[in-house]
């Protein structure tokens, strides 16, 4: 009887795990929010908005270590494969652009990402997984990197 009651809460927590998932996921407007990342070392919070044409986008709009040591001035996007784009500050940086709701997948794809300490845009696909976090994998041509976002 104890092996029987293990077992199904077992089921019972996978289930609502699956289904919260899925409820995030199905959810086009669900990834709209402000959430806190950490890559390369760097740790910021990055807001995500719905545009007018029904795509995604994600704006930087805080960087913990924004000043630069050698100047004392606000950080560039000096590395920005646009030159037009390099002074743009740090804190302001578009990362995520034209990402759009796939409903079939339960996803959003279709967009760009753009990882400022590296210079590099990526192809990109998102979802949540079941603990709440945002998935994101971004790929050149079939080379990925999957970070995780955490929704504030």
């Amino acid at each position: 009887m104890k092996r029987f009651s293990t077992l199904l809460l077992l089921m019972i927590i996978t289930v609502a795990t699956m289904q919260a998932q899925n409820s995030f996921n199905s959810k086009p407007d669900a990834i709209v929010g402000t959430y806190r990342v950490v890559h390369d070392g760097e740790v910021s919070k990055v807001r995500v908005y719905r545009c007018s044409d029904g795509s995604y986008a994600a704006q930087c709009i805080y960087l913990q270590d924004s000043i630069d040591k050698k100047t004392g001035k606000l950080r560039l996007d000096s590395k920005n494969p646009d030159k037009n784009l390099r002074t743009v500050p740090c804190n302001k940086v578009v990362i995520l652009r034209a990402l759009r709701y796939n409903a079939k997948k339960q996803r959003w794809d279709g967009g760009r990402i753009y990882d400022p300490t590296r210079g590099i845009k990526a192809h990109c696909t998102c979802e949540f997984e079941p603990d709440g976090r945002l998935k994101l994998r971004g790929s050149v041509m079939g080379i990925g990197e999957t970070i995780y976002w955490i929704k504030l």
